[in-house]
């Protein structure tokens, strides 16, 4: 019946970030932002979703940190980031471009990742100066553009009039969710998670969910309800790979492929088997690996490294 915040060991709990700050976005909103691994190695910017936090994408910093400079930050009244009375996707924006320019030096560039609200931001600032200037590539996990509360599949009935309202006034609820319990833990895994999801994943989700605020929660699902940022995606005109799970509920795979369909520069589509919408913490590896190698790929730096290390590999062999 415990509230913590998140999981306080194994894979899913939040490491220690190298320094921490808070960023102000344009509309004086606080952001609480979280810096890993060494100052100078590439850079990847975390985006995290609806109901989530910083803790949402512990593997893939764990993983990523080693060789990369990862910057995560609270969306606007998640995690430790103060509730703000502006909901919208421009505030969304606002705070993306915030960290964007407080976290990066002029010109640097970096791959950036958003998962479900985290790619609607990455959507809503595609014209944003710093998203234009900072964004060597994108990754977008389990999310989609318009029409979410339509095309999700969370109930089991056809899709029409009704399974809409009755999909927007679950989502749309303003009850507390309350403590962690068993039952809490099967429904949160029903609705946001795949059938193959292990205990220790559903753990870790459920206390982060559980941990945003309800009025949080209500607010930005309003948001979510009337989003239409099918423009945002045509802007993402930088190289952006697409990834969703077959199982995902909340935005399944209709969505992943309106999106490769409609993106100037779609690198890749990727329909992980039997995943649901969590898959950064349902396929920890796989998405840390898509960042990496859209990192090796698509920054100067990270392409510069990795042939230097090539070139030190061989003289090393060379000379054994």
């Amino acid at each position: 019946m415990s509230r913590l915040l998140h999981v306080a060991d194994g894979p899913y709990a939040p490491p220690v970030p190298a320094r921490e700050l808070t960023v102000t976005a344009a509309d004086g909103a606080r952001v609480h932002v979280e810096v890993h691994g060494p100052e100078n190695a590439p850079a990847v910017v975390l985006a995290h979703g609806w109901c989530c936090s910083t803790a949402f994408w512990a593997a893939q910093i764990r993983e990523l940190a080693a060789d990369h400079r990862v910057i995560a930050y609270d969306q606007r009244g998640h995690g430790r980031s103060p509730a703000n009375p502006a909901y919208g996707t421009e505030p969304l924006a606002d705070d993306l471009e915030a960290v964007l320019t407080a976290t990066l030096a002029p010109g640097e560039r970096a791959v950036v990742a958003g998962h479900s609200m985290g790619g609607m931001t990455l959507m809503a600032a595609a014209t944003r100066p710093a998203v234009r200037e900072h964004a060597a590539a994108v990754l977008l996990c389990s999310t989609g553009s318009a029409r979410l509360v339509a095309s999700a599949t969370v109930l089991p009935m056809r899709a029409g009039r009704v399974r809409t309202w009755l999909t927007r006034r679950i989502l749309g609820s303003r009850a507390p969710l309350g403590p962690v319990t068993p039952l809490a833990r099967r429904i949160l895994k029903y609705g946001t998670m795949g059938p193959g999801s292990g205990p220790h994943m559903v753990e870790a989700c459920a206390r982060i969910v559980h941990a945003c605020p309800s009025r949080v929660r209500h607010g930005w699902s309003q948001v979510l309800d009337l989003l239409d940022l099918d423009h945002g995606v045509r802007e993402l005109r930088m190289p952006v790979e697409v990834v969703v799970g077959t199982a995902d509920r909340l935005t399944p795979p209709v969505q992943a492929r309106a999106l490769a369909a409609a993106l100037p520069d779609c690198v890749g589509l990727t329909e992980l088997p039997g995943v649901g919408h969590m898959s950064p913490v349902e396929a920890p590896e796989l998405v840390a690996g898509k960042i990496r190698a859209l990192a090796a790929t698509y920054i100067p730096s990270a392409r510069g490294e990795r042939a230097a290390d090539t070139e030190h590999a061989v003289h090393a062999e060379e000379s054994a």
